[in-house]
């Protein structure tokens, strides 16, 4: 089958990386149901979303402090234990899959992730294959993240891409429709067979 795809644009967390706060706070806290209500009300997707966005991990910190003091030292451990803790291993079979297109000679290799600039140089130094990638694009350093379109415009411009020679791979379906909204052909990321099949489907070489 013909087709123009010419480069495939990975998010890293949940897809090539495993990362869960919930590996530490359930060393922190005695029941899930401490645990959930920690996630979900303290150290909340939307206040980690911000450090993602450019917001520093010490602002971060002394927002959420103020707020509920009783969970000083548990706040802290977000970040003071995100190497050891929250920061997993990564996915083989998915690290397999971009090793094929990193090794094919019709495919450019890219990386489009919300991260936080402090605790992006952790994930370089213990993942080898992140130095695969022609390029990387860290929502924390730009001071923009994904679903904005204008990460997705920087993504572009960047390194040099047309949307739709592009094909993007996201855990996150909201940012799977917002490429796809700026005519990047996506994937919403579940699994690696999945990702096989929908590639295969999308006529690349695999």
């Amino acid at each position: 089958m013909k087709h123009n795809i010419r480069n495939i644009i990975f998010d890293l967390g949940g897809v090539l990386i495993d990362w869960n706060p919930r590996y530490l706070y359930s060393q922190l806290f005695r029941t899930e149901l401490a645990v959930d209500y920690f996630l979900e009300r303290v150290t909340t997707f939307e206040w980690n979303e911000e450090q993602d966005a450019g917001r520093s991990i010490d602002e971060a910190n002394q927002l959420l402090i103020g707020e509920f003091p009783e969970y000083t030292n548990e706040i802290k451990a977000y970040y003071g234990r995100w190497e050891e803790d929250m920061l997993g291993d990564a996915h083989s079979e998915v690290v397999h899959i971009l090793h094929h297109f990193v090794n094919h000679p019709l495919y450019g290799v890219f990386a489009l992730t919300n991260w936080s600039a402090e605790t992006f140089p952790l994930a370089l130094k213990k993942f080898e294959f992140l130095s695969w990638f022609e390029g990387i694009l860290v929502s924390g350093e730009e001071g923009v993240k994904k679903p904005d379109p204008e990460i997705f415009h920087r993504m572009l411009s960047r390194f040099d891409l047309e949307a739709r020679e592009c094909i993007f791979i996201d855990d996150n379906l909201r940012n799977v429709e917002a490429a796809t909204k700026f005519g990047i052909k996506g994937i919403h990321f579940k699994n690696s067979e999945q990702l096989i099949m929908q590639l295969k489907e999308k006529g690349l070489d695999i």
